[in-house]
């Protein structure tokens, strides 16, 4: 069913907000004067309907309950997967998660500590799924039973330009901590690591930017732009 959205931004909605977003983000109630009648479609939210959407999701998802928006996009998502090494409590976890959801990832594997900093995700973890792995040699058994190669990503002697290599469709991109980048017990796991070119004087790039370098290399390389919203 189509419907008058009155707003092309997006923000948190009823259990989601963001302290200081304006009511005038998202869309406000469904009303039979504007949008004609209420949807019967079980994947529309009743209170949603009647409150409004002000959360983080394209204007496609607004109103369809959180279990629904999952549903759908796991008919979407790509047939990559991004990991994250958790050793001290990274703050750009976050970032990392909400990136991999932007760009359709299959999932999120967190490295180490269960527990991360949800800051940065902007809600977007509850969309997609994370796993856990305690170390290093788990996420290889969960890849090797997945048939997922893994391509690491940081800045290392010997490894492949990621502006020259070909990133295997079916893939997990494994990135490290802030700083000390890839562990050594996660490079001895990778089957290649791929680096993004730098030409200034800092040594690296934030782990976040650096996902999303590498996630985007992937799109360029493997998804159907005609799918993007």
């Amino acid at each position: 069913m189509g419907r008058r959205l009155r707003s092309s931004l997006t923000a948190p909605g009823p259990t989601e907000w963001i302290t200081g977003v304006p009511d005038t983000v998202g869309v406000g109630p469904w009303t039979e004067e504007h949008d004609g009648p209420p949807p019967n479609d079980p994947r529309y939210d009743p209170e949603l309907l009647a409150d409004g959407d002000r959360r983080n999701v394209v204007d496609y998802y607004r109103y369809w309950r959180r279990e629904a928006i999952v549903a759908d996009l796991d008919t979407r998502r790509h047939p990559f997967e991004v990991a994250i090494e958790n050793l001290g409590h990274d703050a750009n976890i976050g970032t990392v998660v909400r990136t991999a959801n932007a760009f359709g990832a299959r999932a999120v594997h967190i490295v180490g500590r269960r527990r991360w900093n949800r800051r940065g995700a902007m809600v977007t973890d509850r969309y997609q799924h994370i796993h856990h792995h305690p170390d290093a040699d788990a996420l290889a058994a969960w890849c090797t039973d997945a048939g997922l190669p893994i391509v690491a990503v940081d800045n290392l002697p010997g490894s492949i330009p990621l502006e020259r290599a070909r990133l295997p469709r079916r893939c997990l991109l494994l990135f490290g901590q802030e700083g000390p980048g890839v562990s050594g017990d996660a490079r001895a796991i990778a089957e290649t690591t791929v680096s993004i070119a730098q030409f200034g004087s800092t040594r690296s790039i934030n782990v976040g930017v650096a996902a999303g370098i590498a996630m985007h290399a992937w799109i360029r390389e493997h998804a159907d732009l005609g799918a993007a919203w």
